[in-house]
């Protein structure tokens, strides 16, 4: 398996952390209206598979009426906030400091993931003032309506959980209120510091809790977001005269705390799409970095779909958790399953796992675990990806197999970067880096599929069954082209897990958009993405296609004069007049230039419009031409020739009118020498793997290999076996995946190392 591998630090159950106990914060607390110790959960079970004395579950799905622990430190950060702004002393009953805030209003803000901002605009309530608060531009309607709830004004920021700060901090400055965060940053400090030791509270009950059964913590789990809890756990657990371990777990698509350790410094990181919201940070808190960087003893990153398994794991045994909550049961499987495990995970242990969120609504994810050929193919296949500006059958686009493909590098620590210059047609490139000095290469592959409307059965299915005597995977788009990306992905994850390291990056661009206008291939060009050599895995049966004819589109208007159709005196017949213009067409076509590789060129007549309706002269008639080109051609060359024809008619034909030919699309031929290094490498990697050396060939259709080229990459086209392209069922070949899989990685290791 080729995940992210767990973060350990050794030196920390040697170290110590100073916490003594909080004037006032206990009475607060149980000032609070409801105030009872939240349950802890035993889970034998659980216990028996880690093979340790006990494991508890300490459920925070119900704290003060809210779903989240978050209110435990916001509420003493809201209250020692005011009573500092006040000047009074942090030890006065609530009920004064509600007294004071009549006749001193100050309003409060915040930035949230959810249930932080949710808690602040409760205390807010609770304090008789008003609330801000600042959500990211990706927040659901769902947890935006929930913080309302609790009267708070929400602020939808234009950016992520980072920038929200931002603005939550820069609206508190002028508006003369207070920001109340988790996050601290340079010259605030001090609330963050409250709101951590607000979160002590829930720690002093685990062992109060414990206490009575007899037992003492030796691990807690807890989750990290901005790192105020995880600050708060372990000042508790390592300012004990035996000090607990503390394991620390982080969604894979936010790692802000694995990826500081690793750098030795605190480093912000791009988030992406998680069901982990409140966890989805980039950045670690300030204050609460040094003694995380110090001693914390592990560090474990989580998917997903890990954290709704253990969602469904906790809510059978009347836990009801949300996905952070189910992220600490998720990491102790996570370390249980490694080979690290064991100086944790004793015999005499007694682990308790936060569980930090109640249930709530949440779209159920995909497995980013797979990373077979087979299993991957399946995936990608099951997720519409259809390419909503190709037909009138609009699809839904690429952004959800975009969110996968992006948890799916996450999950494995590999950098990946999303490109989406245009608004909702995402490509993700994924790079495995090289200790450098090594060749680059670029598996480049479309995730856009054509519409799902005329396939016959299921489009969505992915599924094995036989076709032709051979097992497959049914499903649009299994064949073109998911499979042959998912077989450059299965390879990358195969070399990360070999631990070998290459010299070369390996990159993977899963571009949107191939099948209409390549709008994501020419966007990761334009970002500035090569490598010193390409594979497009486009379905070729096996045969490396080295070169591929380019097209263009072209249209021509021809013009008439609008009349009623009973006055042919005054009306000219544009579509009439067409036809001057398509039979010298067809003569020219004969005369196109020919290719010692490609053959001759081609050109069809693709569209024909004119007219408005039978009782009028057309006053136009526009066609449009599609020449499928070789290298002699260019777009002058073709607009020349167009123009050319058009005048000889006009000179022979005086009433035949026309308009200049534009050019409306245009895209490079393919063509790659044989004996390129490239080509002559894969030759060998495919004859040394499968035992016999694939075909040479040209293929009829276009790809994105010629933009690729065009820009200095040399590329090839090289891709499984199947049938049904575009058509009502495709399939692609399990064996071909297989082999396919298995040469690409030959192919890397020769071409990077």
């Amino acid at each position: 398996m080729s995940r992210r591998p767990i973060y350990l630090n050794p030196s920390a159950a040697d170290e110590r952390c100073d916490f003594s106990n909080i004037q006032g914060l206990k009475h607060f607390h149980h000032s609070l209206p409801d105030y009872r110790p939240t349950p802890l959960v035993s889970l034998p079970e659980i216990a028996a598979v880690l093979g340790v004395k006990a494991v508890f579950v300490k459920d925070e799905s119900n704290r003060f009426g809210l779903p989240s622990f978050k209110v435990l430190g916001a509420s003493w950060g809201c209250y020692r906030a005011v009573v500092s702004h006040l000047g009074l002393p942090p030890t006065v009953a609530l009920e004064a400091v509600k007294q004071r805030l009549k006749e001193s209003p100050v309003a409060l803000f915040a930035a949230t993931e959810g249930n932080h901002g949710r808690a602040v605009a409760f205390m807010a309530k609770q304090l008789g003032v008003t609330a801000q608060i600042f959500v990211p531009a990706s927040m659901d309607a769902g947890t935006r309506n929930r913080i309302a709830s609790e009267g708070a004004e929400v602020v939808i920021s234009n950016g992520d959980y980072d920038q929200a700060v931002q603005e939550a901090w820069a609206a508190s400055q002028n508006d003369g209120g207070l920001l109340v965060q988790d996050t601290a940053f340079d010259g605030y400090e001090e609330v963050p510091a409250w709101i951590v030791e607000g979160y002590s509270t829930m720690m002093t009950e685990v062992d109060e809790q414990l206490s009575q059964l007899g037992l003492h913590s030796t691990l807690t789990v807890t989750p990290v977001g901005v790192g105020s809890l995880a600050h708060a756990v372990v000042r508790h657990c390592k300012s004990r005269t035996t000090p607990m371990a503390v394991v620390a777990v982080e969604p894979d698509s936010g790692p802000c705390l694995i990826s500081s350790l690793h750098a030795g410094k605190m480093v912000t990181v791009k988030t992406s799409e998680t069901i982990m919201n409140g966890m989805n940070c980039g950045t670690v808190s300030a204050t609460a970095w040094p003694d995380l960087q110090r001693v914390v003893d592990a560090v474990v990153t989580v998917s997903s779909y890990e954290s709704h398994c253990a969602v469904e794991y906790l809510t059978s045994h009347n836990v009801r958790a949300g996905p952070c909550g189910g992220a600490s049961l998720a990491a102790i499987r996570q370390l249980n399953a490694s080979d690290q495990a064991a100086i944790l995970l004793h015999r005499d242990a007694v682990v308790v796992l936060l569980c930090t969120e109640g249930a709530r609504p949440y779209s159920v994810p995909r497995d980013v675990a797979v990373e077979d050929v087979v299993g991957l193919t399946q995936a990608l296949t099951q997720i519409d990806s259809s390419n909503p500006t190709l037909s009138v059958a609009d699809g839904v686009g690429e952004t959800e197999i975009a969110h996968y493909l992006a948890a799916w590098f996450a999950h494995r620590g590999v950098e990946y970067h999303r490109v989406e210059p245009v608004a909702g047609r995402p490509s993700i490139v994924g790079v495995l880096r090289g200790s450098g000095g090594g060749q680059s290469l670029m598996f480049n592959g479309h995730i856009d599929t054509v519409s799902l409307t005329s396939y016959e059965h299921d489009p969505l299915s992915g599924q094995l069954g036989e076709r032709q005597g051979k097992p497959v995977i049914f499903g649009r788009g299994s064949l073109d082209m998911k499979g042959g990306l998912a077989a450059a992905l299965a390879a990358l994850a195969a070399i990360k897990a070999s631990g070998r390291t290459l010299r070369g990056d390996v990159i993977v661009a899963a571009v949107s958009d191939e099948e209409d206008a390549s709008q994501g291939t020419r966007d990761i060009i334009a970002a500035g993405w090569r490598a010193d050599a390409a594979v497009v895995p486009e379905p070729t049966m096996g045969a490396i296609a080295v070169a591929h004819k380019g097209f263009v589109w072209v249209e021509v208007d021809i013009l008439g004069v609008a009349a009623h159709g009973s006055d042919p005196q005054a009306g000219e017949d544009a579509i009439l007049h067409a036809g001057w213009f398509l039979q010298s067409l067809e003569q020219y076509q004969t005369r196109l230039p020919i290719d010692d590789t490609l053959g001759q060129a081609s050109l069809h007549c693709g569209l024909v419009k004119g007219g408005q309706e039978p009782s009028s002269y057309p006053e136009r008639c526009t066609i449009t031409i599609e020449f499928r080109t070789i290298p002699a051609q260019s777009n002058d060359s073709i607009l020349g020739d167009m123009n050319a024809l058009l005048s000889d008619i006009a000179k022979e034909k005086p009433r035949f009118r026309y308009a200049p030919p534009r050019l409306t699309v245009s895209r490079p031929t393919q063509k790659l020498s044989a004996d390129h290094p490239l080509v002559q490498k894969t030759i060998a990697c495919a004859a040394e793997v499968l035992g016999a050396r694939p075909e040479v060939v040209s293929v009829p259709f276009w790809c994105d290999a010629a933009l690729l080229s065009a820009v200095g990459v040399p590329a090839i086209v090289y891709g499984p076996s199947g049938a049904g392209l575009h058509s009502k069922e495709e399939w692609v070949e399990v064996d071909s995946l297989q082999r396919m899989s298995r040469v690409f990685e030959k192919l890397i290791q020769e071409f990077c190392d």
